[in-house]
């Protein structure tokens, strides 16, 4: 299965909140999202935007957007067995999966 992206998925659930900073209803999907991911058994590619390598976004809603998907990915990153980052269409690793 390959979930393409989550930054619109984390848009949506902004939206659905009105933007509100720390609306629990984003806090509550981020936290089914990524129990869900732990839970699933079969491959599974995530795409994600990266949002922490750039500049602060000037607007209260880029940045409450950044810190939302940022959390998110970091979250999703430490329950799933390899995480890459794409550069210029190279793979960098991030986390490499151990072996069984």
């Amino acid at each position: 299965m390959i979930v393409d992206d989550l930054a619109t998925w984390v848009t949506g659930l902004l939206d659905d909140a009105g933007w509100v900073r720390d609306a629990a209803s984003v806090a509550d999907a981020r936290t089914d999202l990524v129990t869900a991911v732990r839970a699933r058994t079969g491959p599974l590619v995530l795409v994600s935007a990266e949002v922490g390598l750039g500049v602060v976004p000037s607007t209260s809603a880029g940045r409450r957007f950044r810190d939302e998907l940022g959390l998110l990915n970091a979250d999703l990153a430490a329950v799933c067995d390899e995480v890459v980052l794409l550069v210029a269409g190279l793979p960098v690793p991030l986390k490499v999966a151990s072996a069984p």
